[in-house]
């Protein structure tokens, strides 16, 4: 998929996430090592009712469905960042996220033109539709080539 295909308002839904207890915690072990994720005994994780998923891991999860159900092997170029970071939520264990991305816009490169500058709406939301986390992506998309845009194969 190259840029062209990016349209502004189409809609990605993507491979959804299942969240284990065991992937909280070793993720958090790792990465984010505060007591609400690392241990479900602690009086920090009992406030929330047990273990949460550390928002970076939410991020994780919802990028490795971003990467392979909506940026293109063919077309995809380091990212510029993101924007507008949310997490609205507690992401538990046992929580399915359903991940959405809806195209903003997309905008051909002046100064380069073999790339354009695709802006996405990141969505997770959890098996009771509560949205859990959302991002605006920002990504450098190639351009189909000549032969590409014409069809030919």
């Amino acid at each position: 998929m190259y840029f062209e295909e990016y349209l502004p308002q189409r809609v990605f839904a993507l491979r959804p996430v299942h969240v284990t207890e065991a992937g909280i915690v070793e993720f958090a072990r790792r990465f984010d090592p505060q007591p609400y994720h690392t241990d479900p005994g602690s009086e920090e994780a009992r406030a929330f009712g047990g273990v949460i998923a550390s928002g970076w891991h939410t991020c994780a999860l919802a990028m490795r469905s971003f990467v392979e159900g909506y940026l293109s092997a063919e077309s995809a170029l380091p990212s510029p960042g993101i924007d507008e970071l949310r997490w609205h939520a507690p992401v538990r264990p046992g929580d399915e996220l359903a991940i959405a991305v809806t195209v903003l816009e997309a905008t051909p490169s002046r100064s380069k033109p073999d790339r354009g500058i695709v802006r996405s709406r990141i969505e997770a939301t959890n098996q009771d539709d509560v949205v859990v986390m959302s991002m605006t992506a920002i990504n450098f998309v190639r351009r189909a080539p000549p032969t590409a845009a014409r069809g030919a194969s």
